[in-house]
């Protein structure tokens, strides 16, 4: 069961356990992190469930598809980092991931 940290504003961490086969989104929102919206449960239509990877995580993660690339067009500061939660579906290789939580979604 791979722990994640989410780095909330203000560098504050909240640290979960995530459930393999899970999306990062899905862990965020069982969890109440703040600022994971999530609009469209996961549909890959809104872009309210972006997250910045951690620059060592970015590499361990699949990269993102066509339609996750489109989406990251229209968040408001996108980073190399950038990547939507509900696209990165957990694995016991990604314990110890750290994310941060953008300001605002929108």
């Amino acid at each position: 069961m791979p722990k994640i940290t989410f780095r909330l504003p203000g560098n504050m961490d909240k640290i979960v356990d995530g459930a393999n086969g899970t999306s990062l989104m899905e862990v965020a929102k069982n969890a109440d992190i703040p600022g994971i919206i999530a609009e469209c449960g996961g549909t890959l239509s809104c872009a309210t469930c972006h997250v910045y990877v951690d620059e060592e995580w970015i590499a361990k993660i699949p990269a993102a598809g066509a339609d996750e690339i489109d989406m990251l067009e229209v968040v408001p500061d996108p980073r190399p980092g950038s990547r939507l939660s509900c696209q990165i579906q957990l694995t016991d290789t990604l314990d110890g991931l750290l994310v941060d939580v953008p300001e605002s979604q929108f």
